[in-house]
C-alpha cells in the first residue's frame, strides 16, 4: 500500500471497537489500574496505541456517564501512558498533541478516511519528531510549551458540567493541560458538591494542575444582584476539601445556595414552558414549517449534573430547531443566521417573557441568600472555617458600583475581575481601565490621587445626569476619605483575568491566558504572526520575572565535581531549574499587552471549518504525511543515496570509489547510528531480553541517510575539489590540516542548518556543530596514518590517494566524534526516562509498605515478607488488595530490568542512593515473586486483561534468574 500503514488499519479498528464497545476489548479497563506502571507488564498485554485509545476513548465515553472513579482512572492512565509513550526533545508537547489526535480520532467515527490519518498523525507523534510535533500543534492551535513546564499560563474563571459548562472536571483539566494551563479557577453558582469537589481536585493533582474552587453568590445591590466569587483558602487536596463541606456551618450555606439554585431552575423550566405555548408558534412564520415542542426530560437529560441555565435552553432549542429545519428541508436560510444569541433575544429573554419573574431581579419572595447585601453575604461566608479570598466578578458594574461595593465591604473584597473574556465579546469591559486605575490607587494609599480620582468620578457621573442620590453616595465617600484610603492598608486588593468559558456559548473565547515572555520562542513568533489571527493579545500586562535556582546534581562524580569548579563549567555538578516570578499587579496598555489567549472564538473556529453547504465535499488529496511509513523511509534513503551516487560517478576515475563511493558513505552514516543506538541501550550488557535491531530507529536511520547524501556533492566536489583544490591548491599533500579544517567547518554548518530545519532543539544543533570541528584534529591523524599505511604497502603515489579518500576520511572522522556524543546524549536520555520509571514505581512499593506498617504496628513487617505465603494467608481480611499491588509492584520491576533500554544503570544508581534498611525492604519486596501458583492465577483472572499468555509465560521462565539477580545487587 502506497498510503497509510498495516499498524493505521490495525489502530482504527481497535479505536472504533472501542467506540463501539466491542466485548472482546472490555477486558482492557484491567489495564486503568493505577498501579500498573506504562512501560511495565502491561506492554506485553495491549499496543500502547491501543492503551492510550481506550483511556481516551472511556474518558470521552464517560464524559456524562460513568462514574467519577472510572473518569480519574482514565485519566490517570492516558496521562501515564502519553507522558510515556514518546521520546525526544519535545516529550511534553508531544504528549500534549497525543491527547489531542486521539481526541479527534475518537470523534470522527464513521469517517474511514479521516480516521486514517488521524491514526497515521498519531503513530507519527510517538516519535516524538519535533516537525511533526510542532506540524500537528500548529493544526489544532496549540502554542508550544516548555519541555520544563514552567509557563505562566492561568485562567481565573472557567466553568464545568456542574455548572453550566460543557466538560465533566476530569475532561476539563484533561482540556487545561492540552492548552498548557497550569493554574486554574473552576467556578460553581450558589453552591459545590462534595462530589464535584473532589473529582475536580483529584483530576488537578493527577494532570499537575493547580486549581482553586470558587462559588459565585449574588448579593443586592441597588435594586439589582452583584456577582461575589468566594474562594476558600489553604485547601488543596480532595480529602481536606470534603472534610470542610463536611462541617454544620458549610453545609447550612451549601443549602442556602442550593434553594436559589433550585430557583434559576423552575425559571428555565418555565422558559421551556414559554417557548412551547407561545414562541415556537410565533417561529413557524419565518421557519415556514411548525418547529417540535421541546421534551423536558429530553432537556433535563441534556443539562445533566449541571444546573439548569437560559444558556442550557438556547443550545437545547437550538439544536432541535435545526434538526428540525434538516428534516423539513425548509426554513434553513433564515437558519442559517438564527445563532442562540438570537434564539435567546427573541425567546428567552426577560423583555420576551414579563409575566415570568426573572431571578437576576430581586423579588420579595426570594430564598434566604438572595436578600443579603454584599456585605452581609461576605460577613456571612467569613464565618465559616476556613480563611476565604472574596473576588468581585464586575460584570454589569461601573466604575462608581466599584467603588462603593469596595467601601460599604470595608476591605473584605480581596480581589476584582478586572477583564473577563465573555464581557468582552458582549462589550461589557468598557469600565475595566478605569477600575484597574481605582485598584492601583487604593494599594498605594495616595490619599491626593484618589480625591483626583473620586472628583473626576463624580464629574463623570453629574454630566452622565446621574441620579442624585447616587452621585450624593459617592460624595460621602469623598467626604470619608481616611477610611477608604486606609482599606488596603495591610493587604494588597488583587487582580483576576478569565475567560468564564463554558465551552456552549457561541461567539465566545475558549479558556486560558499565557504571559507571552514566558512561552518559548517559537510559540512567540507563532502568537506574532500577522496570518494567525487565532491568538489574540489582551490589553493587560503582568510583570513576570525569570529566576534561576542551581540545585546539586546526585552523584555527578569526581570529575564532573572538579570540573564544575571552573568557571563555566558549574553545570557539571550543579542543575538549573527555571521558573518565573509574576507580578500581580496588571497594568492595561493597548500597546504593550503581553497577555495572549490560549483558545479562539468558538464562532470563528467552528465556522473555518464547516464547508460550505453549497458545494459538494471534496476528498482530501494523498499527503506526503501519510505515505506509507516504510515506503517513505526506503524513498527519503534513495533520494539521498542519488546525489552520493551521481557525485562519485562522475568525478572519481577509479573504479572503487566511482562505484562503491555512495554504499561507503552510506555504511558509516547507517552503521554508527545502529552502534550507537543499541550502546545507548543495551550497552554490553547481556541481561536484557531485547534485541539489537530493538533498539534501533529506522525512521531516524532514514533521516540521517537522506541528509548525508547530499553531503556528498557539498564536501567533496563543491569544497574538496572546486573550492580547496582548484581555487586555493589546498590538497592533502599541501596543507592537510587547512583541507580537514575547512571541510570540517562545513560540514558542520551543513549539518546544524538541517537540524535547524528538521526542528531539532539549539542544544543539538550547537552540539552536532562543535562535533565537527573536534572531528578535525581525528581526521588529521586518520590522513597520517592511512598515509603510513600505504607507504607501507609501496603505494606510488600516496598524496594522490589520500586527497581521493579525504571526503571519506573527514566524514569517518565526524561519524566516530558523533557516535560518542549522541551515543552519550541517547545513553543519558535512556538512563533519565529508566530513573524515573523506577523512582515512581519503587514509591509506590515503599508506600505499599508503609500501609502494611500502619496496618500491623506490632508486627516486624519485614521480617513476615521472608514467608509472604504464610503472611498474607493469615492477614488477607486486614491487607485487602495490598498483597496484589505488590506483586503488581514487583512484576512491573521485572519487566523494567528484561525489557527496558539502560536499567541496569538506572537500578544501581537507585540502590546507591538507598539505605540499607530501604534496600532491603526493595529486596524482599521481590519475594511475592516465588509465590507462582497465586500470580498464574492473578493473570488468568485477568489481572492485565485476556491477553495474558505471553506475560504469564515472561514470569514462569524468568523470575527465578531475577530474584537472584535482585539478591546479588541488593
Amino acid at each position: 500500500m502506497i498510503f497509510f500503514d498495516a499498524q493505521d488499519y490495525h489502530l482504527l479498528k481497535i479505536v472504533n471497537d472501542v467506540l463501539d464497545q466491542d466485548k472482546s476489548h472490555k477486558s482492557l479497563k484491567k489495564l486503568l489500574n493505577p498501579y500498573l506502571h506504562p512501560r511495565g507488564i502491561k506492554e506485553m498485554a495491549a499496543s500502547q496505541d491501543l492503551r492510550i485509545a481506550y483511556a481516551a476513548g472511556n474518558l470521552l465515553e464517560n464524559m456524562d456517564a460513568g462514574t467519577p472513579e472510572e473518569r480519574l482512572n482514565a485519566l490517570r492512565s492516558l496521562r501515564d501512558e502519553v507522558l510515556n509513550g514518546t521520546q525526544g526533545a519535545l516529550r511534553v508537547n508531544a504528549a500534549r498533541v497525543l491527547v489531542q489526535v486521539m481526541k479527534d480520532l475518537l470523534r470522527t467515527q464513521g469517517q474511514k478516511r479521516r480516521q486514517l490519518e488521524l491514526a497515521h498523525d498519531f503513530r507519527s507523534a510517538t516519535t516524538g519528531k519535533p516537525s511533526v510535533i510542532r506540524a500537528l500543534l500548529r493544526r489544532y492551535h496549540l502554542l508550544e510549551m516548555p519541555e520544563e513546564w514552567n509557563q505562566v499560563t492561568f485562567d481565573h474563571h472557567v466553568h464545568d458540567a456542574n455548572t453550566k459548562g460543557r466538560k465533566t472536571p476530569s475532561h476539563l483539566i484533561m482540556d487545561a493541560w492540552i492548552k498548557g494551563i497550569r493554574k486554574l479557577t473552576v467556578i460553581h453558582y450558589n453552591h459545590i458538591t462534595p462530589e464535584a469537589a473532589s473529582e475536580l481536585l483529584e483530576a488537578a493533582d493527577i494532570m499537575k494542575i493547580s486549581v482553586r474552587i470558587g462559588v459565585e453568590f449574588s448579593a443586592r445591590f441597588h435594586g439589582r444582584f452583584a456577582q461575589i466569587i468566594w474562594t476558600p483558602r489553604d485547601i488543596s487536596s480532595g480529602n481536606e476539601f470534603l472534610n470542610f463541606l463536611s462541617e454544620d456551618a458549610v453545609q447550612d450555606v451549601m443549602a442556602l445556595g442550593r434553594d436559589v439554585s433550585r430557583r434559576q431552575e423552575a425559571y428555565v423550566l418555565q422558559l421551556l414552558e414559554r417557548y412551547n405555548t407561545v414562541h415556537r408558534h410565533d417561529l413557524a412564520a419565518d421557519l415556514g414549517f411548525a418547529p417540535p415542542a421541546a421534551d423536558m426530560y429530553a432537556f433535563e437529560a441534556f443539562v445533566g449534573t449541571g444546573q439548569a441555565s437560559t444558556l442550557h435552553l438556547a443550545e437545547f432549542l437550538h439544536m432541535s430547531l435545526t434538526a428540525a429545519g434538516d428534516e423539513f428541508g425548509s426554513g434553513l436560510s433564515f437558519l442559517t443566521n438564527f445563532t442562540q444569541k438570537e434564539l435567546v433575544r427573541r425567546c428567552l429573554s426577560p423583555e420576551s417573557n414579563p409575566e415570568l419573574n426573572d431571578p437576576k431581579t430581586p423579588h420579595p419572595d426570594a430564598p434566604p441568600l438572595l436578600s443579603l447585601t454584599p456585605a452581609q453575604l461576605i460577613e456571612r461566608l467569613s464565618r465559616l472555617p476556613c480563611r476565604s479570598r472574596f473576588i468581585l466578578n464586575l460584570s454589569g458594574l461601573d466604575t462608581a458600583d466599584t467603588l462603593e461595593l469596595l467601601y460599604d465591604c470595608r476591605g473584605a473584597i480581596t480581589g476584582l475581575e478586572i477583564y473577563n473574556l465573555k464581557d468582552l465579546a458582549s462589550g461589557q469591559t468598557l469600565h475595566s481601565v478605569k477600575i484597574n486605575e481605582l485598584r492601583h490607587i487604593l494599594n498605594k494609599g495616595n490619599v491626593v490621587s484618589l480625591k483626583s480620582f473620586i472628583q473626576g468620578l463624580i464629574q463623570e457621573l453629574e454630566a452622565a445626569s446621574t441620579p442624585s442620590e447616587r452621585v450624593e453616595r459617592i460624595r460621602s465617600l469623598l467626604r470619608d476619605m481616611e477610611t477608604l484610603k486606609d482599606l488596603y492598608r495591610n493587604a494588597t486588593l488583587k487582580s483576576r483575568i478569565g475567560s468564564d468559558s463554558a465551552g456552549r456559548s457561541e461567539n465566545s473565547y475558549g479558556m486560558g491566558f499565557a504571559i507571552t515572555h514566558t512561552l518559548p520562542p517559537r510559540a512567540q513568533r507563532e502568537i506574532r504572526n500577522p496570518v494567525n489571527s487565532f491568538y489574540e493579545t489582551i490589553p493587560v500586562s503582568i510583570a513576570a520575572y525569570r529566576r534561576v535556582t542551581w540545585t546539586p546534581r546526585p552523584n555527578p562524580g569526581v570529575a564532573a565535581a572538579l570540573l564544575s569548579r571552573i568557571p563555566g563549567l558549574s553545570g557539571l555538578a550543579m542543575e538549573p531549574r527555571v521558573d518565573w516570578r509574576r507580578d500581580y499587579d496588571p497594568t492595561f496598555d493597548k500597546d504593550q499587552g503581553n497577555i495572549v489567549t490560549l483558545g479562539g472564538r468558538r464562532e470563528s473556529a467552528e465556522s473555518a471549518a464547516a464547508p460550505d453547504p453549497g458545494q459538494p465535499i471534496k476528498p482530501r488529496r494523498p499527503s506526503w504525511a501519510h505515505l506509507n511509513k516504510g515506503l517513505k523511509n526506503e524513498l527519503k534513503v534513495l533520494i539521498g543515496f542519488v546525489p552520493a551516487f551521481i557525485t562519485f560517478a562522475l568525478t572519481k576515475d577509479w573504479w572503487l570509489l566511482a562505484y562503491f563511493g555512495a554504499f561507503i558513505w552510506f555504511g558509516i552514516t547507517g552503521v554508527r547510528n545502529i552502534i550507537q543506538s543499541v550502546l545507548a541501550g543495551r550497552g554490553f550488557h547481556q541481561y536484557s531480553l531485547l534485541k539489537w535491531n530493538d533498539y534501533v530507529r529506522w525512521e531516524r536511520v532514514a533521516d540521517s541517510l537522506f541528509y548525508t547524501g547530499f553531503s556528498v556533492p557539498l564536501l567533496d566536489y563543491l569544497v574538496k575539489t572546486l573550492l580547496l583544490d582548484r581555487g586555493m591548491g589546498i590538497t592533502t599533500a599541501t596543507n592537510p590540516v587547512a583541507l580537514y579544517s575547512i571541510m570540517g567547518l562545513v560540514n558542520g554548518l551543513y549539518i546544524s542548518t538541517h537540524n535547524t530545519i528538521r526542528g531539532l532543539p539549539r542544544s543539538a544543533i550547537v552540539g552536532n556543530f562543535f562535533r565537527s570541528i573536534l572531528a578535525i584534529p581525528l581526521a588529521i591523524v586518520l590522513n597520517g596514518l592511512f598515509g603510513g599505511f600505504l607507504g607501507l604497502l609501496h603505494v606510488a603515489d600516496v598524496n594522490g590517494m589520500l586527497q581521493k579518500w579525504a571526503a571519506i576520511i573527514s566524514k569517518f572522522a565526524s561519524d566516530c566524534v558523533a557516535g560518542i556524543i549522541e551515543g552519550a546524549a541517547d545513553r543519558r536520555v535512556n538512563v533519565k526516562q529508566r530513573l524515573s520509571d523506577y523512582k515512581a514505581k519503587i514509591r509506590q512499593m515503599f508506600n505499599t509498605f508503609s500501609r502494611l506498617e500502619l496496618l500491623f504496628p506490632e508486627t516486624d513487617v519485614l521480617e513476615k515478607l521472608e514467608s509472604p505465603k504464610k503472611f498474607f494467608s493469615s492477614v488477607r481480611n486486614e491487607a485487602g488488595d495490598i498483597e496484589q499491588i505488590m506483586i503488581i509492584n514487583a512484576l512491573d520491576l521485572m519487566y523494567f530490568w528484561m525489557y527496558q533500554p539502560r536499567s541496569r544503570t538506572a537500578l544501581l544508581a537507585v540502590l546507591r542512593d538507598m539505605s540499607p534498611d530501604e534496600q532491603e525492604i526493595f529486596k524482599r519486596s521481590h519475594i511475592v515473586l516465588h509465590r507462582q501458583k497465586e500470580i498464574s492465577r492473578l493473570f488468568i483472572d485477568g489481572l492485565i486483561g485476556k491477553t495474558f499468555a505471553q506475560a504469564l509465560s515472561f514470569y514462569l521462565a524468568r523470575s527465578e534468574h531475577y530474584l537472584a539477580t535482585i539478591r546479588r545487587l541488593s
